[in-house]
């Protein structure tokens, strides 16, 4: 039997899960949270399919192994790659990125033309085509936007080079007259001053990373796993590679909210 006590595990390859890590802990305040970045072996979104299900997999074990009552797999790219490995495998709920923006799409768009911005590896997945196959009256345009993740982790979220690269990117979206646009990738949400720039005040942006966070307080709160009092919540912060790197880039990108991260594997 899982207990309410335990600390809920949020998995991503690297960084931008922790977009993710913040909306939960926002929404879900009173709740333990371990977060495991795979930074040794980021970006996941330029890697193949089987090559991503590996170590996914691999860290999902080890957040397993640490008590965990829940799984977030806080990627687009994991998602894409892991997610139904990992519900056969685990016995803990599990909540991923892919389908609560999808849902969350469905009922912000007006015209039913929606795009996803993404890494590569979750554009081949196909993932939020299948997630929408079965939608009516909603067509979807997905473009695959690399270079996001580099500026993000550079701390980079402005400036004329990624203004011009998101022009570049979101020009094919703009052409298709998108009315809502999916951030297909937990780093886009850290980027949301340039797209709104970019796109417009017409078009809705859908973060991942808050939809994800109201599915895990649902996910939990039906599993009777929620804390519902006020109390002290900790924070573990583990990472595959350099602990001062993911330290000193997570402080960059979101403040005070990263202190103390460990190394595992």
């Amino acid at each position: 039997m899982t207990s309410t006590e335990a600390p809920i595990g949020i998995f991503d390859s690297g960084f931008g899960g922790l977009t993710v890590a913040r909306a939960i802990l926002d929404q879900l305040p009173n709740e333990d949270i371990i977060y495991l970045g795979d930074t040794a072996r980021a970006p996941y979104g330029t890697k193949s399919i089987p090559e991503v299900r590996e170590y996914a997999l691999e860290c999902l074990d080890y957040l397993v192994d640490q008590g965990v009552k829940a799984l977030v797999i806080a990627c687009n790219s994991a998602s894409s790659a892991v997610l139904r490995d990992a519900r056969e495998r685990y016995s803990v709920p599990i909540t991923e990125v892919i389908l609560p923006a999808a849902r969350r799409a469905v009922r912000a768009t007006r015209s039913g033309r929606v795009g996803v911005i993404c890494t590569t590896a979750t554009a081949t997945s196909l993932s939020y085509e299948d997630a929408f196959a079965a939608v009516p009256n909603v067509q979807l345009f997905t473009t695959p936007c690399p270079l996001f993740v580099d500026f993000v982790e550079a701390g980079i979220t402005g400036g004329p080079e990624l203004q011009a690269i998101a022009h570049d990117y979101l020009e094919p979206l703009q052409l298709a007259d998108v009315d809502t646009m999916i951030l297909g990738c937990t780093h886009y949400p850290l980027l949301t001053g340039v797209l709104s720039y970019v796109l417009g005040d017409s078009v809705t942006l859908v973060s991942s990373a808050e939809e994800c966070a109201k599915e895990t307080f649902a996910v939990l709160n039906d599993a009777g796993l929620l804390h519902h009092t006020p109390r002290q919540a900790s924070r573990r912060f583990l990472t595959t590679g350099s602990p001062e790197k993911f330290e000193g880039i997570g402080r960059r990108l979101m403040g005070g909210f990263v202190a103390d991260v460990e190394q595992v594997f």
